[in-house]
């Protein structure tokens, strides 16, 4: 069953087939917030920006505000300053911004509905009054196809400062979606339409399910009036004090997790179980007062055996506490050498035996990683992420060789753990956690016996496919 089971109900039983459109606004729908902010305040940071430019960004922004311009008479002040200037340039911009700002600004459930318009067979868009350069990075990681947006326009490469009209809002977006529809075959009587906004009136009158999402006070209204459904997501935006509260105790039960174990370790004599129990204990409290609710499916493989080298997809720093949770004892892990440098994580990771790599020197890497396969030979398990570094949205990276060497080195099987809807919680350089439910799905341990050198990236693609197939990407 779904995690977002009761915003997708509708779609999971409604019709299917190419010829419904679902069709998304970005701004405040997608995403909490507006891409266009990040995309100023990246420009202006990096130095792209001239004094001039911002001048104009900020009064046009200002009088459209205020209903003295209308939209097209904004996109047209803010862009002429783009004359001259190189489309890849704001290709780059748009790149950077997504990563660093877009990608942890998605609603989960957005990506929730969207998936499950993808897997009804409906022909997804995002509609939007903003650029391309903003909606393509977005629309490429949730795998949707169709993009229409406000277009600048390009010659040879080069902005030439204008715009192309009309533009993409108001009845500028009704004129989109119809496109689409002659274009696709949509029946856009069948057809879905997302949005925040009351200035999206022409689309929403146009299809047959107008569905308004986290609206504003105008469309909130009209809404009520026509009896649309409304809903409302917070699971992104400005954190309330329940939040802040969860975030602190979820750090700073560390401390009491630390004390047990010692308390632990010094009864029994035993470094490692002071080590076993502090893990534990932290995994579990951690999780609780994050308002985490996990889910493990093949729980039973976690067991089965050890040591192994537990593998898992990286999303978030909340993976390292989840992995405490699910493997309780007799663990150590691998860690980027900044962690080291770190003085509250860094002597605790430490004692705890985990093996730093400098991953900008692979020789020296390969090196470090000798403490490792001897933790393995000596009883303990590994925790590694063979991504390498975490990504800012579910999409699989690229699997590095280093976790299936040290489980062909040491003798011990791989086990691979899928973790579903952890950057729900907390994504990547967020700083506030936010109740959410996880899965994880325990695969059965993957002997490496067999396995030699020539045939690892074999192996590598298969237990990889595995996690494809899980997280439902190709």
């Amino acid at each position: 069953m779904s995690l977002h089971d009761r915003i997708t109900r509708e779609i999971r039983e409604g019709p299917t087939g190419s010829k419904i459109g679902a069709l998304f606004d970005l701004d405040q729908t997608l995403l909490v917030g507006f891409s266009a902010t990040s995309f100023v305040r990246e420009r202006l940071v990096n130095g792209q920006m001239t004094p001039q430019e911002l001048g104009t960004t900020f009064y046009g922004a200002l009088s459209f505000a205020l209903g003295r311009t209308g939209f097209s008479a904004l996109m047209t002040a803010t862009t002429a300053a783009y004359r001259g200037i190189a489309e890849s340039m704001l290709e780059e911009v748009g790149e950077e911004v997504f990563v660093k700002h877009l990608a942890k600004q998605i609603y989960p459930e957005a990506r929730a509905l969207v998936q499950a318009h993808q897997e009804a067979g409906h022909t997804v868009a995002i509609i939007s009054s903003a650029t391309r350069y903003q909606a393509d990075p977005l629309a490429r990681d949730m795998g949707i196809e169709h993009v229409l947006c406000t277009e600048l326009e390009v010659e040879e490469g080069v902005f030439t400062g204008e715009v192309v009209r009309p533009t993409c809002y108001g009845e500028g977006k009704a004129i989109a979606g119809r496109a689409l529809a002659a274009q696709e075959g949509l029946d856009l009587a069948e057809s879905y339409f997302y949005t925040d906004s009351h200035e999206d009136l022409p689309l929403l009158e146009v299809v047959g399910r107008p569905r308004p999402l986290n609206p504003n006070r105008q469309l909130a209204q009209v809404a009520k009036e026509r009896q649309w459904p409304i809903r409302r997501f917070s699971s992104r935006g400005r954190p309330g004090v329940a939040d802040l509260v969860r975030t602190g105790l979820t750090y700073a039960s560390l401390v009491p997790a630390m004390w047990v174990g010692a308390a632990a370790g010094l009864v029994n004599g035993s470094y490692r179980e002071a080590l076993n129990v502090s893990g534990a204990v932290w995994g579990d409290v951690a999780t609780s007062l994050a308002g985490i609710d996990l889910r493990v499916e093949g729980e039973e493989h976690l067991w089965s055996h050890r040591p192994a080298v537990f593998i898992f997809n990286h999303q978030s720093a909340l993976d390292a506490i989840l992995m405490m949770k699910l493997i309780r004892r007799d663990v150590t892990g691998i860690g980027k050498m900044e962690l080291k440098n770190n003085p509250i994580f860094g002597p605790i990771f430490t004692a705890a035996g985990v093996v730093f790599v400098d991953r900008a020197n692979s020789a020296q890497a390969i090196e470090a990683l000798k403490p490792a396969v001897d933790a393995l030979k000596g009883g303990r398990s590994l925790v590694i992420a063979p991504e390498g570094t975490r990504s800012p949205t579910p999409t699989l990276g690229r699997f590095k060789k280093g976790a299936f060497h040290l489980a062909m080195q040491a003798g011990v099987p791989i086990v691979p753990v899928v973790f579903r809807n952890v950057i729900d919680a907390f994504p990547k350089d967020a700083r506030v956690v936010r109740p959410a439910t996880i899965e994880a799905v325990v695969l059965p341990p993957v002997s490496t016996m067999d396995w030699t050198v020539d045939g690892l990236d074999d192996e590598i693609a298969e237990i990889r496919g595995s996690y494809l197939d899980i997280l439902h990407q190709s």
